[in-house]
């Protein structure tokens, strides 16, 4: 594993305390002890969950409460932005597996406000890893191998935003109901022509206008470019109910990735997202059997964000003269990766192919 950020001593033997996904408390790796995570009174627990205002965020004005000062190493080969402890000589990249040194470049950011613990342990992770490439067709037998016996998954806390909003949508554009008639049309049959009647359907448009409004609630966005959206969209779902208030010791053990997307960028992603979801809206309020909307035009209000951080396990593995990645959710266990192929599987299933084509050709030739 990775160097922490932060180190807790064991209060029995002095070796480095971890945060232990199956216990969801800090472990001793070398002599089993084991200390509880500090429990947060309830106020305190809330406040710490608490929202901060959008607006006040995009015009720079957050409290000093809000910021922290980190220091960052960016990949060479991906681009993530890791947060690596003063002690932390060198490391890997949790995504791509190149080599980083600390680069210790201090600025101010947005302080993460809240995480979902690491729940599955990294056996666990890697055991559903090895499985999801064991059912994939045409994979190379080999690198599931070399996925079992390689080196340790890396767990590495991904920062994402959270947006909530009130809106209230005037939309415009045309229900259409379907209704059929009756044509003539002239088809051939076995040389002839022949007239024969036909159902057409066809489609009556009418003008609407109406209101539609909607209130979301923690729309997610990764803060990161370092891994494709395809990966972390497919990660999905995240049970947000779960989130902690943030706290170090979760981080014991575990790597960080300091976000490089911004709020404002974040935020602009989540309102095309938000607004998918208000044009499916219309489309319901319009009804009939199809819809057209001409235009949409939104009013936001009360909207706020925060600040997390989500667990993913990852693996990055060169084998074949490829470099492939994985990712595992860190909270459900759920796989999502790049899909490998076996040049010899495919050939072999080709000529598979081939043989029972030439086979049943045969056999009707020679049956009829």
């Amino acid at each position: 594993m990775p160097p922490a950020a932060t180190s807790w001593p064991c209060e029995s033997c002095g070796a480095a305390l971890t945060f232990d996904p199956k216990s969801g408390q800090l472990a001793c790796g070398h002599c089993g002890h084991v200390q509880p995570m500090p429990d947060l009174p309830v106020r305190d627990r809330h406040r710490a969950l608490a929202e901060h205002d959008l607006d006040t965020a995009l015009r720079g004005a957050l409290p000093p409460s809000a910021m922290e000062e980190v220091r960052v190493s960016r990949c060479p080969g991906c681009g993530a932005e890791l947060e690596l402890g003063e002690q932390v000589e060198a490391t890997t990249c949790a995504f791509c597996a190149t080599p980083v040194v600390p680069q210790q470049v201090p600025h101010r950011a947005i302080r993460p406000q809240a995480l979902l613990p690491f729940a599955v342990p990294e056996r666990d992770a890697r055991a559903a890893m090895v499985n999801w490439l064991g059912r994939l067709w045409f994979a190379p037998n080999g690198l599931q191998d070399y996925a079992r016996k390689g080196r340790l998954l890396t767990g590495i806390y991904v920062p994402f935003w959270t947006f909530d909003a009130a809106t209230r949508s005037r939309y415009a554009g045309q229900r259409g109901d379907a209704y059929y008639e009756t044509q003539w049309v002239t088809v051939n049959v076995n040389g002839k022509s022949e007239r024969r009647e036909q159902r057409v359907r066809k489609i009556r448009w009418t003008a609407v206008r109406g209101w539609v409004s909607r209130r979301f609630d923690d729309v997610l966005v990764i803060g990161s470019d370092s891994l494709p959206r395809g990966y972390t969209e497919a990660l999905a779902p995240w049970d947000l109910s779960a989130l902690q208030p943030h706290a170090a010791e979760y981080l014991s053990g575990f790597q960080a990735e300091a976000y490089s997307v911004p709020l404002d960028q974040g935020h602009g992603r989540a309102r095309e997202i938000m607004a998918e979801v208000i044009t499916g809206d219309a489309r319901r309020a319009i009804g009939g059997d199809e819809q057209r909307i001409e235009r949409i035009d939104t009013d936001w209000s009360e909207e706020t964000f925060k600040h997390v951080l989500l667990p993913v396990w990852t693996a990055a593995y060169r084998y074949g003269g490829k470099s492939y990645r994985f990712v595992v959710n860190g909270q459900t266990g759920k796989v999502k990766g790049e899909r490998p192929w076996s040049v010899w599987k495919i050939a072999v299933a080709v000529v598979l192919g081939l043989a029972v084509a030439g086979v049943l050709a045969w056999a009707g030739q020679h049956l009829q």
